[in-house]
């Protein structure tokens, strides 16, 4: 079921919501999730679907969490030309809510950096 912003509003806090909803960038090296270490599953902030596994994550010394690699089909792409650049967006495939962006500059075995907002993560450890 596709939510309606209404709900999103609501259901976010509002630094959630300029992320997640409307494509915004928490500061660089701000985010609770930067330097996290612990074992398990990052999931969209927004709507639970698992977005990345801890064992992908890496320190990039971007200014935000990275992942070197998501499950298939829980993710998508989009092109995105904001601030005169050429980049590819990264959404969740479930809610479609904007997680970050990915680059071709990353760690082997992928190559890629999902370069992503604490704002659009939470986290379960499992326990």
């Amino acid at each position: 079921m596709i939510e309606t912003e209404k709900y999103w509003k609501k259901k976010l806090s509002p630094d959630q919501y300029h992320v997640l909803r409307e494509a915004g960038t928490e500061p660089a090296f701000s985010g609770k999730f930067y330097k996290h270490k612990e074992k398990g599953k990052y999931i969209c902030g927004a709507c639970g679907n698992e977005l990345f596994s801890s064992e992908t994550k890496f320190d990039s010394e971007c200014g935000w969490p990275s992942f070197y690699d998501a499950p298939k089909g829980n993710v998508e792409f989009c092109e995105d030309n904001s601030f005169g650049m050429k980049r590819t967006e990264v959404l969740c495939s479930k809610c479609k809510s904007h997680l970050g962006h990915i680059f071709d500059d990353g760690p082997k075995p992928t190559g890629k950096r999902f370069c992503i907002n604490s704002l659009a993560l939470d986290f379960d450890s499992g326990k």
